[in-house]
């Protein structure tokens, strides 16, 4: 038996548990080709969506008449495609409960014109405070030219705002997609909370574009900048498969800042397909030299979670970003662990300077002129 096999076998075995919701998506294995997997999809009365994220023999089926959400999985003449000959595997898809990881507030030098630029202590001395403690090198990495020019980054949330002024320049098209809407437009679904502004302002501390008379600017203010709009919808394994497979050999790096539960009772990870688009990733993305993945290691320190527990940022595959405060404290909300390869400046106590955020269309636009 091969290890690909065993490994999706096993993972399959795993009985379900409180609190599961099964979709009527479907992740299946079938040798022998899309055509091949589209008569096995009629067999059942399922609907080949195509292959997941480019994994050879993994399919994505999808089934209209089983509920969309069920607390078990139903049974039904669909079910039978576990027994299929040509079925190596098949797994319904549980919904990942995944939380986006941004900080809740508790109760010769380079200039730029760009408004918010003399309040971004953490990366330049230029504001008189005296307390400034930029030990990151931004400036003189500038200085040597290195500005993300030709690197394609792409963020993994609830989409990007890629007509927002602070991004359009450096927005990258190629370097996007939306998994929720099934569609290469990865703009945020808007509403009245107001909930998904969390990519957009993830973007913007990557690429915000320099010099632009905008807001802020961003640490790579030259990189090419897209957004994956996976997170504003049912998030299963098989969502984030494909959003770590768009385009690997086009986009660098991939930037993740959300994960499971930080509430210090959950353990999870990425599921099989997951697991598998990290290995292929690391071994083939990047024309060979191998995908980037940047994870946010966890906002849960003051519920007591542990970022080992986290199967994302403890993974082998990516690298965990952790961070400090302006007097070089730990947050509160820091998680400690032995993954973590790298720490930046980020808010700390109500005593400390806070970054700078970048104010998105729909809610806050005009705080970048104050």
């Amino acid at each position: 038996m091969s290890p690909l096999l065993l490994l999706l076998l096993c993972s399959s075995a795993v009985a379900s548990g409180r609190g599961d919701r099964f979709t009527n998506h479907w992740a299946v294995r079938i040798r022998g080709g899309p055509e091949q997997a589209d008569a096995v999809a009629e067999k059942y009365g399922y609907r080949n969506l195509g292959q997941v994220g480019g994994l050879q023999d993994l399919y994505h089926f999808h089934h209209s008449r089983v509920l969309r959400r069920a607390a078990f999985p139903l049974r039904g003449r669909h079910s039978f495609i576990h027994l299929d000959a040509k079925v190596a595997w098949a797994q319904q898809q549980l919904v990942k409960p995944r939380v986006k990881r941004s900080v809740l507030r508790d109760s010769a030098l380079l200039s730029f014109n760009d408004p918010k630029w003399s309040k971004m202590w953490y990366i330049h001395c230029q504001d008189g405070s005296g307390r400034c403690r930029s030990e990151m090198n931004v400036l003189a990495a500038w200085q040597r030219g290195f500005t993300g020019r030709n690197v394609v980054v792409s963020i993994l949330d609830d989409g990007i705002e890629r007509t927002h002024p602070d991004l359009s320049q450096n927005y990258d098209h190629l370097a996007s997609y939306d998994i929720n809407g099934n569609d290469h437009d990865p703009t945020p679904r808007y509403d009245s909370r107001n909930e998904n502004v969390h990519g957009t302002r993830c973007a913007g501390e990557v690429a915000a574009a320099a010099n632009n008379s905008h807001c802020i600017v961003g640490i790579a203010y030259n990189a090419h900048i897209g957004g994956i709009r996976m997170l504003d919808g049912d998030v299963t394994d098989i969502v984030e498969a494909k959003s770590l497979r768009i385009r690997p050999d086009y986009i660098h790096i991939y930037s993740a800042s959300w994960g499971p539960k930080d509430d210090g009772r959950t353990v999870d990870g990425p599921g099989p397909l997951t697991r598998l688009a990290f290995e292929e990733g690391i071994k083939k993305g990047r024309r060979g030299l191998g995908s980037v993945f940047v994870w946010a290691a966890g906002n849960g320190g003051r519920q007591a979670d542990h970022c080992s527990c986290d199967g994302y940022t403890s993974s082998i595959y990516t690298i965990s970003v952790s961070s400090t405060t302006e007097n070089g404290n730990k947050p509160w909300y820091l998680e400690a662990c032995s993954s973590i390869m790298v720490t930046t400046y980020s808010s700390g106590d109500f005593h400390e300077r806070k970054m700078v955020r970048l104010p998105v269309l729909d809610s806050d636009a005009a705080q970048c002129s104050r």
